[in-house]
């Protein structure tokens, strides 16, 4: 699949993506790119944020492709498995997802809506793939492995990449638009 063949909706975690994030390069770079925007990116609420994701995706005139980062990984999964329930989820037919938090941290932080844990378990219904980092602060690989197997993605190993995020270095993230255009000519 070529990115032009699709909607590309960007979904950043608590606090948005930044300028200098990869999902906002990539949003720039990509054409059919766009962002989910948020009403509240400090307080997320697992309600609001998984109905403006559905929006976004009812909204969509081609085949839809989610690339989503930490908490949005969360929204994006939680609100695909909604759709799919409701037999309003088959615009999907892709998932990118990025360093998801583990629901122990989740539990942990204070802004977050308890709505969000648990992480949905219950395989999706397109190729996904999720990828992990082995020294992220917000999820062992073991959990990263963990929710993998349970949504039915493959399983991407970054080493020792950190939240895969801009203060672990990854801005542009080269590496890992490589990886999204071989996950797209698989589609």
């Amino acid at each position: 699949m070529l990115t032009q063949d699709a909607t590309i909706l960007i979904i950043p975690g608590l606090g948005n993506s930044g300028p200098d994030h990869w999902q906002s390069r990539w949003e720039a770079k990509l054409s059919g790119a766009r962002r989910v925007e948020q009403a509240d990116w400090e307080h997320p609420k697992a309600v609001e944020w998984t109905s403006r994701i559905a929006e976004e995706v009812a909204k969509a005139e081609k085949p839809v492709i989610l690339i989503a980062h930490s908490l949005g990984v969360i929204a994006a999964v939680h609100a695909a498995q909604d759709m799919a329930a409701n037999n309003a989820g088959d615009k999907i037919v892709g998932g990118f997802f990025v360093a998801p938090p583990a629901d122990r941290v989740m539990e942990q932080h204070s802004a977050i809506d308890p709505q969000f844990v648990p992480a949905p378990t219950a395989p999706l219904n397109f190729p996904s793939v999720l990828i992990a980092s082995r020294d992220d602060p917000f999820s062992m690989f073991r959990e990263s492995e963990d929710m993998a197997y349970a949504w039915g993605a493959a399983i991407a190993d970054a080493g020792f990449s950190g939240h895969i995020n801009v203060a672990s270095g990854h801005g542009p993230w080269p590496e890992g638009l490589m990886r999204f255009a071989g996950f797209l000519k698989k589609l």
